[in-house]
């Protein structure tokens, strides 16, 4: 199958640059992915859509502040760090702009000498291994010169709390789980009223969510590995949904993929921590989730891959093409679709 099957046009005007107001007044399509078909909805209604008994699982991990400006010591050239994932405790995997300029030995200057990041090494995909020296707490001195990482696509500044989900716990992510930006204390208070079953697992989200799909055939790309964890009370809340007849329903990618990553052969979640690359493209058979609520994604990127494999190619396409034809909101701050 090649990076081109999953290719649609999206004017750019369609691209979301600031979140709505109302979070919950998001539209919705909910689509039946056994028949492609579809309505249009608005988020909100996914109170009476869902039935007692059924289980959505969020992902509760919170963005960090992980971009850094900063200026090469021996040039003064101005260096932008986009952190990825923790090495250790002083050390950071991160993608430097421009890479070229931050070569082993090189030091990268950060809040007049707040913070000092030394490349150390050079990783796949021009990231960078950087050791970080600083004084003080390195969480309050990353709220201090650190920005939220905001998609390329989002030209606009927005208020960080936005571009985090009401119920964010858990540092480590570069980028939102943007299904979840929808919901509101009120709508997910209102669930556990109805009988729905709110699962939390953690997945920090890496910068794979910005790497684009460059071969062709979609086989040979790599995904970077991401840390997970589900504990034992979640794994049984969902277990005890599936055993009851209900539905368990993955609020986004990164909990699909969660989920994905550790279900047994018999669909049971098993709990634990650990690193996954999982890749969902069309084939892949699904085991844990029976519905998914997820934003809509870039053209050719593994997120839209995977909504294909669970909704079908043809129907994942053609409810794009709808979606553009009603102007929907499209990526992070964009409207939702929930497949069921």
């Amino acid at each position: 199958m090649n990076r081109q099957d999953f290719f649609y046009e999206l004017p750019e005007h369609l691209i979301a640059q600031q979140p709505i107001k109302d979070r919950a007044a998001s539209r919705l399509m909910l689509i039946d992915r056994r028949t492609g078909s579809y309505e249009h909805r608005i988020f909100k209604d996914i109170q009476s859509i869902l039935r007692p008994g059924d289980c959505l699982v969020i992902n509760d991990t919170k963005v960090i502040p992980a971009r850094l400006h900063g200026t090469r010591g021996s040039s003064g050239a101005s260096i932008e760090i986009l952190l990825h994932q923790r090495l250790g405790e002083n050390r950071w995997e991160a993608l430097c702009k421009p890479g070229r300029k931050c070569q082993i030995g090189d030091k990268i200057i950060i809040g007049n000498g707040a913070i000092i990041a030394e490349v150390d090494g050079i990783l796949e995909d021009g990231l960078r291994s950087l050791n970080m020296t600083y004084d003080g707490d390195w969480e309050e001195i990353l709220d201090q010169y650190g920005e939220m990482p905001l998609p390329p696509y989002i030209k606009e500044k927005s208020e960080d709390s936005r571009y985090q989900t009401v119920y964010a716990a858990h540092e480590g992510s570069v980028a939102a789980p943007t299904a979840g930006l929808h919901f509101t204390e009120e709508i997910l208070q209102k669930l556990e009223s109805n009988g729905i079953n709110i699962a939390r697992i953690t997945l920090h989200v890496g910068l794979g969510t910005f790497l684009p799909v460059k071969a062709d055939d979609i086989t040979k790309h790599n995904m970077h590995s991401e840390y997970y964890r589900v504990t034992s009370e979640q794994a049984d809340k969902i277990n005890n949904t599936k055993e009851n007849g209900g539905r368990v329903i993955a609020i986004g990618t990164t909990s699909c993929r969660t989920l994905e990553s550790c279900v047994n052969e018999n669909g049971q979640i098993t709990p634990g921590t650990g690193w996954t690359d999982i890749y969902i493209y069309p084939g892949f058979e699904y085991r844990a989730i029976d519905g998914l609520l997820t934003n809509f994604h870039l053209p050719e990127s593994t997120l839209i891959m995977l909504v294909a494999a669970f909704c079908g190619r043809e129907n994942t396409l053609a409810a794009y093409q709808a979606a553009v034809k009603e102007e929907y909101r499209f990526y992070s701050f964009g409207d939702a679709m929930l497949i069921l």
